[in-house]
C-alpha cells in the first residue's frame, strides 16, 4: 500500500523524536477506548488506512504513529468520548504523560510518502498467531488512556496482526448483512491487549465496519 504522511521532527530536551501522521484525516472513522471495551469503526477508507499505518508501524521502531481521529465526523452511534490513537513500539519508551507536551511541539511537518510490505505483514502476523497460542506468549500490545488519546505499545508482530486484522474488517465489512442501512458490523478485533490484574471482563478493541451517511450511497459488493 501507498500511504502520504505527515513527518515532524520535535524535540523534548535533548532527544529528537520522529512523529508520523496521515497527511489527511480518517474522517469516517472513530475510536472510543476500552473501559473494558473499546470500539474502532470505520469506513472501507478508514480502516484500510488504518491497515496500512499499524504495519508502518511494525516496522518503525523509531517512530510515533499519531492518528487523530477525534476531530473526525461523529458517529451516529456508539458512547464514550472519542480519542486519538498513538502507536509506539515497547522499546520506544514512549510515556503517555508526555505526550501533550510533544503533540504541541509538532510544528508544521514535511510531506512523506511511504509503502507498506503486506506479503511480509501477513507473515508476520501469522508467526504472532502461532506464538499467541501458547500459554506462555508474552508478545502482547500495552494499552493505556491519557490526554484523550490510546496509546498502544507493541511489537513488529502484534502490530502486524493488527493491520491484518483492521485489513480484514475493510475487506468483510462492507458485505455484512444491514451496513447498507446504515448497520454497524463488528468484523474483528486488535489482538493480544494486555488485561489487567484482578479478573472482570476483559479489556478489548472490537474492530467494527461502518458506512457514512447519507447510506444511499452505499451498496454492497456483488
Amino acid at each position: 500500500m501507498r500511504m502520504r504522511l505527515r513527518r515532524f521532527r520535535p524535540r523534548t530536551g535533548p532527544r529528537e523524536h520522529r512523529v508520523v501522521q496521515p497527511l489527511h484525516p480518517l474522517r469516517h472513522t472513530s475510536l472510543r477506548a476500552p473501559e473494558p471495551i473499546g470500539l474502532l469503526l470505520g469506513d472501507h477508507d478508514g480502516l484500510n488506512r488504518l491497515a496500512g499505518l499499524f504495519s508502518f508501524a511494525a516496522y518503525s521502531r523509531r517512530t510515533i504513529v499519531h492518528v487523530p481521529l477525534r476531530d473526525g465526523v461523529p458517529p451516529d452511534e456508539g458512547t464514550g468520548e472519542p480519542v486519538d490513537l498513538v502507536l509506539a513500539h515497547h522499546s520506544y519508551g514512549l510515556r503517555p504523560s508526555t505526550w501533550p507536551e510533544l503533540r504541541r511541539s509538532l510544528g508544521p511537518g514535511t510531506p512523506l510518502t511511504v509503502r507498506t510490505d503486506e506479503a511480509r505483514t501477513e507473515r508476520d502476523a501469522a508467526a504472532w498467531r502461532r506464538r499467541a497460542a501458547r500459554a506462555d506468549c508474552r508478545d502482547e500490545l500495552r494499552h493505556a488512556h491519557h490526554a484523550r488519546t490510546v496509546f498502544l505499545f507493541g511489537s513488529r508482530d502484534v502490530f502486524a496482526e493488527a493491520a491484518v486484522n483492521c485489513a480484514y474488517a475493510a475487506g468483510r465489512g462492507p458485505r455484512q448483512r444491514g451496513v447498507a442501512k446504515g448497520r454497524t458490523a463488528m468484523v474483528s478485533s486488535l489482538p493480544g491487549l494486555v488485561q489487567r490484574p484482578g479478573g472482570g471482563h476483559p479489556e478489548e478493541i472490537l474492530v467494527c465496519f461502518k458506512p457514512y451517511p447519507p447510506y444511499a450511497h452505499f451498496k454492497r459488493p456483488g
